[in-house]
């Protein structure tokens, strides 16, 4: 390269300068053509670049240029400019945009010469600000006049041109010049030409580089309002049918998919207001229009942009992936304080009676307790099964309702509540309020046909017949039945008859499931909407299916398919019906019960539908309601739909999704619940759905309806679904419910069936919701042996577990991961027994009631993430974060922190089971900062238990997790709980929504067996880690020990018998979905700026000028009529079988659909 720099200085008309010159072209082409990329960018780094730009003006100077030097200088420098990302701004340094620009208007009649100079323009034009240079120096009028009609001939230089103009054409300047010029018109006419002339396809880049201009182009408004007046939406959505059966025209499919979504009009969703149909009154003088601030995806991982890129944006160094991570060492440091008043802590003493308890029941034990100790004796271990529970969605014809169902604003004691606990007095008020509140609802169980579960009966329904003859049978199941109750009355007596006959046909044998509980608890839930219907899923139950699912295989193309069919909406309206089947604003809208039409339902606990408009027979559009409060958070669905025919598949779209991704695209399915098949004997909800894509719609956020959120995106969830059954009721929802009242009641039956000589119980009231509802408090250990003192000793000085879940509503997984921890904390299994001799565990298994109870999926009722309140949480707007808070800063002051703290949480797009904690080092390391191990000391002990649990869990994934602390996450519990109260090892676990990519379940989606599973699995590597970090008695270690080898055993067996069934699954660690995805239509990454396929061009042509050198030597000036120079510009593929008649080859730049424009 020095030696090549040196020639440059001396005399081009030395032979003996040239033939050097030629050998080190020479040399360098054979170096660069074999190998990989590292060659070039070694070539760059030493100023290759500027070498061989330097070369080209020095030899573009003379006269006349010589082709034999020019030709592998320009090969060259489109090799390596291909590779160099700055050189566009070489080039304009160099002051070689003219010189390019010069050679190319100079070899306009020599094609080999042109095709060369166009390679180098199109590399120098991706740089968006020399490719302005360009167009301001009539590039883009030059190319024009090479750019010709469908033709055979010259097809490598009009190719090579397209591209060129299609990389100009990025810049909007550029742009806006090619609009104002004519040229998008001249451009569609062109596409449409080689289109219908190019019947054997064997011209589809030259197709599809027209494609990209136009692409390009519409990146602008001005383009794309002059694509739609020119009637580009039909021409391209007519040309594309042609091409959907035949997958070598992908690139020209995908690409016209993404011009059409991105063209087509944009619209503000079909609601007077984005703001959820829901509001609540906040206490104090707090606006109820709040802004929800932070980031959509919290789940401590999801990482959204907020704004698209700049489609101008280019040269510009990649960011710091980093950038999030703190890195100010103070700040990472432990800070222990305190956000209140010191002596507000001694109120959160009641909420430690273990730590005072005198046990006197160890003297006598009383009848009630036997009875207790029987019943448990007969229920099921849940160290290795997983029991299911109801789950929430609800139906408007007949439906169960709820008996006491109170009215917003009724509760007396709602103007006078709140949310902080001022003293021990209103704390020991809670508590008795809360025992009177059980008293209820167990004389309302007693009172319902005095219903006794037999937990030991078998775990599978036994098929029974539907009894179709019974009323109760035709008043759920007919929709004229509806008319029959009055919605706005009280509760008919048809409703009362019917919840009477389901309770006699429900068999009972659905574990820790009972539905006489379940509507006691309902009575008690207070919602904004007072909801007076219950959701039969969680009325009857849920019991898993015996097998796992897989995940769903994406079909190729399905996402370009129901996109084309959005288009077809606005290309072909006639066969659109637009009809409101369902508002939850204006009920009277609706036209539910119509012919031909689907009924469907929300108002129910844990319900989100807002509008369903039916758009074709079997085809709805869905709008999701927004969290309360608040005017965004669209992610959690749950409805009920009836009415539906058999085998007939139904196409639902949700429109106003907002997460820029989602695991639908890779394999997760929704879940249903056939009513039908519950009372067949199959209660569970299934996945299901097929054809299931998510893409960006062309829905906007209006100024009138979203207020700040103007022009906000939305993305569509579609899915089509076959019924089983006729005429049936069937829920669909986002993933497995689980309500506030399910969790209750669940909670009544634990504390039930649990032993009291073995088990201690404590469940306390944390403190009460903004909307009154109770925050349940448990404390969960052993009893101890004996009074004495050795034992009480141990008892008092066990450490502390604290868990907690459900902080978003919508992760309702998280719910299932806990249900899972408390079965198996409260059962008889010999581990759990062990285990609760070693900890106390405090739990709050549910933050958000108030969310959870509303449909929301993220906030609380005050429109606040209560996941970002933890730095400084308000006693009135976020009470139950508030008070757990208090809890903890009252165990770390009396010295007993919790040894391990765990957040249950969901994660919507990522797979597997996995946690994230904190640590300095490894934040630093990340971020690259310089670390002094000397300075910086830190116990690793907060990768142990993620490392037992990847061991001992089948669905927990080592590799997943992250000890990264992110300043947008500094005020999560996470952070906050081992920042502010020393807690090492605090997490967060996330559980997918979707499935496994590795272990044992690999390629099942979870279900709720599953999601038990890593509940119980939680707990037992708890023990496995007290036994590993900890001091530990002789007897506990020798029963440790004992216990861990038996359940090693069932563990191996329990995993040989799975992949045995599981033996047919796809192995692949992530099956790649089947087409590209292109989530930001608006984006320009559409791939041209690969140029693996103009690196086979140069190869091509190097290859043809070596072998034909001796024919060529004689022919530069000759016209591409010469038989030797047509096979070069010839299509490659097989001569084409071409029927059509072409147009005749126009001179170049003779095209007639320019003829407007000064080119």
């Amino acid at each position: 390269m020095c030696r090549l720099r040196r020639i440059q200085r001396k005399s081009w008309q030395s032979s003996c300068d040239k033939d050097v010159l030629l050998n080190i072209l020479g040399v360098l082409t054979d170096l660069l053509s074999l190998g990989t990329g590292r060659r070039i960018h070694y070539v760059i780094s030493k100023g290759g670049s500027e070498a061989l730009l330097q070369a080209l003006i020095s030899a573009a100077r003379t006269e006349p240029p010589d082709p034999s030097i020019l030709l592998p200088l320009l090969r060259l420098l489109a090799r390596v400019g291909q590779k160099d990302r700055k050189f566009g701004i070489k080039v304009q340094k160099a002051e070689a945009t003219d010189v390019i620009l010069s050679l190319t208007r100079q070899n306009l009649g020599h094609h080999l010469n042109l095709t060369h100079c166009l390679w180098v323009l199109r590399v120098c034009a991706s740089n968006v600000a020399a490719g302005t240079t360009l167009g301001i120096n009539g590039a883009m009028e030059l190319l024009f006049k090479v750019i010709t009609p469908y033709s055979k001939q010259h097809i490598r230089t009009v190719r090579a041109a397209i591209e060129a103009l299609a990389a100009l054409l990025k810049s909007k300047s550029n742009s806006r010049q090619a609009v104002n010029r004519g040229y998008l018109g001249g451009l569609l006419r062109l596409y449409q030409d080689w289109h219908h002339n190019d019947v054997s396809n064997n011209y589809i880049y030259i197709r599809r580089g027209l494609l990209l201009c136009l692409k390009h182009i519409t990146n602008i408004q001005l383009g794309r309002e002059t694509f739609l007046g020119s009637r580009g939406m039909e021409i391209l959505f007519t040309s594309v049918q042609d091409c959907l059966s035949c997958k070598n025209l992908d690139p020209i499919v995908t690409t016209v998919t993404q011009i059409l979504r991105k063209c087509y009009p944009k619209e503000p969703l079909p609601l007077v207001t984005v703001r959820s149909s829901y509001s609540f009154p906040l206490p104090g003088n707090v606006k109820t229009e709040r802004p929800c601030m932070g980031s959509e995806d919290d789940n401590e991982s999801d990482s959204e942009e907020d704004m698209e890129k700049d489609l101008n944006k280019d040269d510009v160094e990649g960011k710091e992936e980093d950038y999030d991570l703190e890195t100010d060492v103070n700040k990472l440091r432990s800070r222990p304080g305190l956000d209140r008043p010191e002596e507000e802590l001694g109120q959160y003493e009641a909420m430690c009676p273990e730590l005072s308890h005198d046990f006197q029941e160890l003297d006598s034990e009383s009848e009630e307790e036997k009875k207790s100790e029987d019943r448990s004796a007969n229920l099921p271990s849940t160290s290795s099964h997983f029991i299911p529970s109801g789950n929430s969605v609800e139906d408007p014809n007949h439906r169960w309702r709820n008996q006491s169902g109170t009215e917003a604003g009724s509760d007396p004691q709602e103007k006078d509540f709140k949310a902080s606990l001022q003293s021990s007095i209103k704390k020991e008020k809670c508590s008795r309020s809360l025992i009177s509140e059980k008293r209820e609802i167990v004389e309302a169980v007693q009172n319902a046909n005095s219903y006794e579960e037999d937990p030991a009966k078998s775990h599978t329904f036994s098929p029974c017949p539907l009894p179709k003859e019974a009323p109760w049978y035709k008043k759920i199941f007919n929709p004229e039945c509806e008319a029959s109750i009055d919605p706005s009355s009280g509760v008919g007596s048809e409703t009362t008859e019917i919840m009477t006959d389901l309770l006699e046909e429900h068999q009972g044998n659905i574990p820790f499931h009972s539905p006489h509980f379940y509507i006691a608890r309902a009575k008690c839930t207070k919602s904004i909407p007072a909801y007076r219907d219950l959701a039969f899923p969680d009325f009857w139950g849920h019991q898993p299916p015996p097998h796992g699912t897989p995940m769903l295989d994406r079909h190729y193309g399905v996402q370009r398919d129901k996109v084309l069919d959005d288009v077809r909406r606005l290309i072909q309206p006639g066969d659109l019906i637009g009809r409101t089947v369902f508002d939850l604003d204006e009920p009277s809208h609706s036209s539910p019960g119509a012919p031909c039409c689907l009924t469907f339902f929300s108002k129910f606990e844990s319900g989100n539908l807002r509008k369903a408009i039916q758009v074709r027979e079997f085809e709805y559009d869905l709008i999701m309601n927004a969290d309360v409060n608040t005017n965004q958070h669209h992610q959690w669905f749950y409805f009920e739909v009836r009415g539906m025919k058999l085998a007939v598949p139904y196409r639902f779209n949700i429109i106003n999704c907002e997460k820029l991704n989602s695991q639908f695209n890779y394999g997760m399915q929704l879940v249903m619940y056939s009513v039908k098949e519950a009372l067949q004997g199959r209660p569970r909800w299934l996945r299901a759905g097929h054809d299931i894509s998510y893409y960006k719609n062309h829905y906007r956020c209006s100024a009138a309806a979203g207020g700040s959120l103007k022009g906000k995106c939305y993305y569509t969830l579609t899915f089509s679904i076959k019924f089983p059954h006729e005429d049936d009721v069937c829920y669909l929802a986002y993933h497995y419910p689980y309500t506030y009242s399910a969790m209750m009641s669940h909670l009544d039956v634990l504390e039930q069936s649990r032993n009291p000589k073995k088990v201690y119980w404590r469940q306390q009231a944390l403190c009460q919701t903004l909307r009154g509802n109770t925050c349940p408090l448990l404390t969960i250990t052993a009893m101890p042996e004996s009074k004495k003192s050795d034992d009480l000793e141990q008892f008092y000085s066990r450490p502390y577990v604290f868990l907690m879940a459900r902080v978003h509503p919508g992760e309702s997984n998280a719910s299932w991961v806990m249900k899972g921890t408390l079965e198996f904390l409260v059962s008889s299994d010999p581990i759990a027994d062990l285990l609760r001799k070693c900890f106390i565990f405090k739990i709050v298994p549910m933050l958000n009631p108030d969310g959870v109870i509303n449909g929301n999926h993220r906030c609380s009722l005050s429109g606040d993430d209560l996941n970002r309140q933890w730095l400084t949480p308000s006693s009135q707007l976020h009470p139950t974060i508030y008070h757990t808070k208090g809890l903890l800063y009252y165990l770390r002051s009396i010295g007993r922190a919790p040894l391990v703290f765990c957040d249950y949480h969901g994660h919507s797009q990522k797979k597997n089971v996995f946690l994230y904690g904190c640590s300095i080092k490894e934040t630093l390391w990340q971020a690259g900062c310089m670390v002094d191990t000397a300075v910086i000391t830190e116990d690793v002990g907060y990768r142990t238990l993620p490392k037992i649990l990847d061991k001992v869990a089948p669905a927990f994934v080592m590799n997943s997790c992250s000890f990264l602390v992110e300043k947008s996450r500094e005020s999560t519990a996470r952070v906050v709980v081992w920042q502010e109260m020393g807690v090492l090892r605090s997490y967060t676990m996330e559980s997918t929504y979707c499935g496994c990519s590795h272990g044992l379940y690999k390629g099942l989606q979870l279900g709720t067996q599953e999601l038990e599973e890593m509940g119980s699995k939680f707990c037992l590597a708890l023990l496995i880690l007290h036994l590993k970090s900890f001091p530990c008695s002789k007897k506990v270690m020798a029963q440790a020990a004992l216990l861990l080898d038996l359940e090693e055993e069932i563990t191996i067996t329990d995993r040989a018998q799975r992949r045995y069934s599981n033996s047919s699954l796809e192995t692949e660690d992530e099956p790649p979905c089947a087409e590209e995805i292109d989530y930001n239509t608006d984006s320009c990454s559409d791939g041209e700026g690969d140029f693996s396929e103009l690196d086979q061009e140069i190869q091509e042509c190097l290859s043809w000028v070596e072998g034909e050198a001796e024919d060529e030597g004689e022919t530069t000036g000759q016209t591409c009529g010469s038989k030797a120079l047509r096979g070069l510009y010839i299509s490659n593929q097989p001569a084409s079988s071409n029927t059509a008649l072409p147009l005749s080859s126009a001179p170049l730049g003779a095209y007639s659909g320019f003829e407007s424009s000064p080119a």
